[in-house]
């Protein structure tokens, strides 16, 4: 994610109230004692699920047309037992669930915060395959900021960080990457895309049903599913890449030198980092006005004003269309441990984005890295260390991207190279996005390998620059003061 007109958005992220997950129970009474429960992550300790390990989401949709109705939605979860389940939790809300089926036979449920615990007739045993199916509503009027975001001319997700849970049931946490299929009927005039590639279409009436599947493990909060009025722009970047951009109808040419620079630029990322990781990229635009950009898989989500003539310098677009594609290697072939570990997603984002804005000739690189070390220990007094960020207020959950992830993370980077040198440097950000393709790591294994590949006792170093009150001193730059 990065914010577009400031380094914190705008509108808080407002909690739902538990109230507004109705459910009806089906074969029996709902299961009592009924809890929330999480993984234990030091942000959210409610999010995400222990027990199992998802490997797929099947998600069907239905859009009336409206985009204030709920849709009805089918979603379907094959995952695995990691130990004996007489009963198990998903995190879902903003929805009415109406039936769940564990292994094609009924099961009980119950609302339990903002998860949805479930029984099913018969315990799943440990290292067993359980598919869960579960039919919902799935709500877009419900949020103001996350899950759903209502455009003007249909919807699309913006599930970071903590929001997928609103828009289907899941184990709503980065550490427990899937593959998704999506299915989703749209009437006739509307365009469905989602993350990875088409799957087909299939015309029934005046309703289109468009089918999308991805190849590669994701995270919940970088689903994307864009219902509206679009025109698809079709091309290939680099090694036959295709590419996949999604503009309002008659933007075309407004946008192409937008959409003609996305190429260039995933070759200059490729230079620097390795291989695009992923099946397809591209651009979405919205019609609306979030204040933010987002890297959702395989299709990063901007909205409409950002490229409006007047909205700014094209150059800073491109410096934030350089953000969200360097976020396809930094937090979604290679995702967060612990949303702790955020560091390594914006901080890489913001790195990159510096030195494209340097390279193409806008900002210094070393200037930017100056003022942010200027701002640094008010930003670790308001936001916490980098590796050590402080916990979201229960109203303002995207209050975790404070101004300490951004450019306060890249400054970390920068110190690193200038301790290590560039060259080391260099093959640390091939080897991270290299060892860890499609799969979760966090701050341990990255200090570790730069140590590794440093040949260097790094452990002082991260300690003071990850976790310090303080912004430690700048290697090569003993001048440099922090306010």
């Amino acid at each position: 994610m990065r914010p577009l007109r400031s380094l914190r958005t705008s509108k808080p992220l407002r909690r739902t109230a538990v109230a507004a997950l109705a459910l009806a129970s089906i074969a029996a009474a709902a299961p009592g004692g009924a809890e929330p429960v999480g993984i234990g992550d030091p942000l959210f300790p409610h999010l995400g699920n222990p027990g199992y390990d998802v490997s797929d989401y099947d998600i069907a949709l239905a859009y009336g047309g409206r985009n204030d109705r709920p849709l009805r939605a089918v979603t379907t979860i094959t995952a695995r037992a990691d130990r004996d389940l007489a009963d198990f939790n998903l995190d879902f809300s903003d929805g009415r669930v109406s039936r769940v089926d564990v292994g094609g036979r009924p099961a009980r449920f119950a609302a339990a915060g903002e998860d949805l615990t479930v029984t099913p007739a018969k315990p799943v045993r440990a290292g067993q395959t359980m598919r869960v199916t579960v039919r919902h509503t799935s709500d877009p009027a419900a949020g103001e900021t996350g899950g759903w975001i209502r455009t003007g001319d249909g919807l699309v997700m913006a599930n970071q960080a903590n929001a997928a849970h609103r828009v289907f049931p899941c184990n709503d946490h980065p550490s427990d990457k899937a593959r998704f299929t999506f299915r989703v009927t749209a009437p006739r005039g509307y365009t469905v895309v989602a993350n990875g590639l088409p799957a087909g279409q299939q015309r029934s009436g005046n309703a289109t049903t468009w089918a999308y599947g991805s190849t590669h493990p994701m995270a919940t909060e970088l689903a994307q599913v864009a219902i509206g009025r679009y025109d698809v722009v079709r091309d290939h970047g680099p090694h036959g890449l295709p590419l996949r951009h999604v503009i309002p109808k008659g933007d075309a040419k407004a946008m192409k030198p937008h959409l003609d620079a996305t190429g260039p630029q995933i070759e200059w990322m490729e230079e620097r980092v390795g291989r695009y990781p992923f099946e397809t990229y591209g651009l979405l635009v919205a019609d609306m006005s979030s204040g933010f950009a987002l890297e959702t898989q395989t299709l990063s989500l901007f909205e409409r004003p950002f490229f409006e003539e007047g909205a700014g310098p094209a150059a800073f677009a491109r410096g934030i269309m350089i953000h969200e594609l360097a976020h396809q290697w930094f937090g979604n072939s290679v995702s967060p441990r612990t949303w702790s570990d955020l560091w390594l997603n914006e901080g890489h984002a913001t790195w990159y984005e510096s030195l494209y804005n340097d390279a193409q000739g806008l900002q210094p690189l070393e200037r930017r890295m100056r003022e942010a070390y200027e701002q640094s220990d008010s930003w670790r007094r308001s936001g916490g260390a980098p590796a050590a960020p402080k916990r979201p207020g229960s109203d303002a959950k995207l209050s975790i991207f404070r101004p300490v992830v951004y450019d306060g993370s890249a400054l970390v980077l920068y110190a690193l190279r200038e301790k290590i040198g560039e060259r080391a440097f260099a093959q640390l950000e091939r080897e991270w996005v290299e060892r860890h393709t499609d799969s979760v790591a966090g701050t341990k294994e990255f200090t570790a390998l730069a140590s590794e590949v440093s040949g260097q006792d790094l452990s002082g170093f991260f300690r003071a620059w990850l976790y310090g009150e303080t912004t430690p001193p700048m290697p090569g730059h003993p001048d440099w003061r922090s306010e």
